[in-house]
């Protein structure tokens, strides 16, 4: 905007202005062409432009020539500038290649306030992928503490008990497998429990029949193979769990881990 008042005043409308460069706060305006300036105009042309953007209250202009670099013009403007000091006025500076240096001393209240809403906004929008990021790592750690929970009141509860695949609900008299859920006799899952409670143990088969049947009959030993059998049958769907016949002492339940 400074580089095409500039040229405006020069009565230049067709000039290119060259690409700004930046350095260390420090802006370098260059013109394709050739002009002639009158400080006063300058200087109120500068003025202008920064009072309508508010880039800046305080600021330094130098006038370079394009050849030497020597500083042809230069001026400064503080908050507390005077309108009529102005060096060098009405003196004609001759037409030629020249570039302006303009130096920000400090930043005007609007800069800050654009400044002051940039960070209030990425501020927010940073406070809202925090506010996320918490979401959902609360999610997933109360699902973490409901699986846990719920695994951990499964393992307590002294009416299920893991048996390989299987989880046997000794109250129930059930044995699941997945979604496969198995009956058990009443017997069946007093046998079951007897021999889990002394696993890769051998019972005794006297021991068992006192203890499942006790004073029920007079059950001999094919009746308490025939329950095995039976329980071998529903558990078979499971290798790794095996009821073996230990012969002439009674059975062991084999589990594998």
């Amino acid at each position: 905007m400074i580089g095409h008042e500039i040229m405006l005043a020069a009565q230049d409308t067709t000039s290119l202005i060259l690409p700004v460069i930046e350095s260390n706060g420090q802006y370098k305006i260059q013109f394709e062409s050739e002009f002639e300036f009158r400080p006063e105009v300058l200087v109120a042309t500068v003025d202008k432009v920064m009072s309508q953007t508010k880039l800046a209250n305080e600021y330094i202009v130098e006038v370079l020539s394009c050849n030497s670099f020597d500083v042809v013009y230069s001026f400064e403007v503080a908050a507390t500038k005077s309108e009529d000091i102005i060096p060098c006025k009405t003196r004609v500076q001759p037409k030629a290649c020249y570039l302006l240096l303009l130096t920000l001393v400090d930043s005007s209240e609007q800069n800050n306030q654009w400044t002051k809403h940039a960070t209030s906004q990425s501020s927010t929008t940073s406070n809202h992928a925090n506010y996320w990021l918490l979401g959902i790592f609360v999610l997933v750690g109360v699902v973490v503490l409901l699986y846990w929970f719920k695994r951990k009141q499964k393992v307590t509860d002294p009416n299920f008990i893991h048996l390989g695949s299987y989880q046997f609900n000794r109250q129930n008299t059930t044995l699941l497998l997945d979604e496969t859920q198995i009956e058990l006799t009443s017997k069946e899952a007093d046998l079951l429990f007897l021999l889990y409670r002394a696993i890769n143990t051998t019972v005794e088969r006297d021991v068992i029949l006192n203890l499942v049947w006790g004073d029920e009959g007079d059950y001999v030993g094919r009746t308490l193979d025939v329950f095995i059998s039976k329980l071998r049958k529903k558990l078979e769907m499971d290798p790794k769990i095996k009821i073996v016949n230990i012969r002439g002492v009674g059975y062991k339940l084999l589990v594998e881990v």
